[in-house]
């Protein structure tokens, strides 16, 4: 599956010039589970709530919020978060 982005105006050249897929660099959050025990987030924007059971991260694209059991910030950088857990669901709330 080809993540160049083609028709998305001046972000395409530019991710095709340096080879890079264009949602990494118009700055769109990229996110990875591994399981349902841990989600990484790169690109994130802060954190809006934080529980046991719901974690709101801000992004550029609006508001992931993460539901679950024991839900626990592993890691965080200005870039980057690792929230360990019994992850039950990921969705985007507009």
């Amino acid at each position: 599956m080809d993540r160049k982005g083609k028709g998305d105006g001046l972000l395409s050249p530019v991710a095709e010039l340096f080879d890079l897929p264009a949602d990494i660099v118009a700055g769109l959050p990229h996110l990875e589970m591994i399981g349902s025990r841990q989600l990484y987030v790169e690109h994130h924007q802060g954190i809006l709530a934080y529980s046991g059971e719901v974690i709101d991260i801000n992004t550029a694209r609006g508001v992931l919020r993460i539901r679950g059991i024991g839900l626990d910030l592993l890691a965080m950088t200005g870039e980057e978060l690792r929230i360990g857990g019994d992850l039950a669901s990921v969705e985007w709330v507009k």
